[in-house]
Parts: C-alpha cells; structure tokens; sequence
C-alpha cells in the first residue's frame, strides 16, 4: 500500500451513496477511502480513529448533522480536511457549513475525476469553491449576513491597500493566476499578500476570507471577476 495516498473518509447516512463514493475513488491511485460513517457522530468518531486527510462530508445526517460533525472536527488543530457534499437544495446549509470550518464544497453529482480532483486540492491544503454553486450560495445567503453586519470589520485596517484589493478579487472567485493577471505582479506576490492578510484577519484559508469579505461589506454578492 502507498503511503503516500491520501486518506478519506466519507460520512453519509446512506449506504448506497457511501459506497458509489467508495467505488469511484476505488480507480485512483493516489486516494484510499479508509473509513465510512453514518452519522455525524460516527463521522467526528472517524476523523479521531483513522486520522484521515480528508473527510466527504454530508450535511443532513442523525444523531449529528454534518454542520456541527465538521464544527467538532475541525476545531481540532492538525485534523482532517472537510469537503463537503451538497445538492442544489441544501444551499443554505452549504454556508453554515463553510462558517464552521468547511475546505470547500462540492455537488454530489459531479463526475468522479471532479471529485478526486476536489480530494486532490483540499488535502493539499487550499480551499475549494465550486463555480457551479458559489454564486448561488453567496447570492442568496451572504447577502443577509451581510446586511446584518457592520459594513467593516475593525480587522480590515490591518490591511495594506493591495491587500484590501487581493481580498476583494478573492472573493469574487479570482484564482492566484487570475489576480497576478489583474494586477500585473507575480504569482508568487500574490500568494504572498494572501498569506500576509489572512494572517491579519485570522483566517485559515481562501474559504473564510470569502466569507469574511461579503459579511463585512468588502465585495457585495453578484460582482463579477474582471476581465484578464
């Protein structure tokens, strides 16, 4: 056996789909599926147990919803990754879930190269934003956060204004690449200002800062990426 595979672990209270996930990722050579759980309690009990790189997180689960099972998890430095799995109609769970602690999230459709390559960036430890949903999620959830909240968090004055500005292009679903571009600087500089302004504003990862953008008024949902 590889070592060198990453390790998952996948949480669903239903059998069928345990195993459909069990079998696409069964034809990958640097994944292994070393865990299933049911429930959220056995899915918290998982991540202790096999010490998995990743954990496919279902949100409605017994005992334990996959919100408060990712919460617990997570909370735990060092642990497990969190992806979560998602349909079109369990949006307004999606963003509860990235707020507890949620890598990224991805369709439970999606076709199995979409999802080992999903595997592939959150155990690598970046964060994953389905172009598919994240509009919808952010558009018809973040909006409320938002309004609720003051139009900027007192952390953001910790920030340069080019860090400002990397926030507000991350955000809106910029890729590294995609801001170098915008920006006219490196891809390395890039890297270098987000790691700067997450440390600033607390943060772990490109997830939060998404969260943390529209809740504190940096971009408003429904701003699109400027044109490369």
């Amino acid at each position: 056996m590889n070592d060198d595979r990453i390790r998952v672990v996948v949480a669903d209270d239903q059998g069928m789909v345990r195993a459909g996930f069990r079998s696409l990722l069964s034809s990958e050579p640097d994944i292994e599926v070393v865990g299933e759980a049911a429930d959220g309690e056995q899915a918290v009990a998982a991540a202790r147990r096999e010490r998995p790189d990743v954990m496919l997180m279902d949100i409605r689960m017994p005992l334990l919803d996959g919100i408060e099972a990712t919460r617990r998890i997570t909370a735990v430095g060092g642990g497990p990754r969190v992806l979560v799995l998602t349909t079109f109609d369990l949006d307004e769970y999606v963003f509860a879930a990235l707020q507890a602690g949620a890598s990224g999230f991805m369709l439970k459709d999606a076709p199995a190269e979409e999802l080992a390559a999903a595997i592939r960036v959150v155990a690598a430890g970046e964060a994953l934003l389905a172009p598919r949903i994240t509009a919808r999620v952010i558009d018809a959830f973040v909006t409320r956060a938002a309004l609720r909240r003051p139009v900027a968090g007192s952390e953001l004055a910790l920030l340069t204004a080019r860090e400002l500005e990397v926030l507000g292009l991350v955000a809106r679903g910029a890729s590294n690449a995609d801001i170098a571009r915008e920006l006219f600087v490196t891809e390395a500089t890039v890297k270098t200002h987000v790691s700067n302004l997450l440390a600033k504003l607390g943060l772990k990862d490109r997830v939060q800062a998404v969260i943390y953008a529209y809740e504190h008024g940096v971009v408003a949902p429904g701003e699109a990426v400027p044109p490369s």
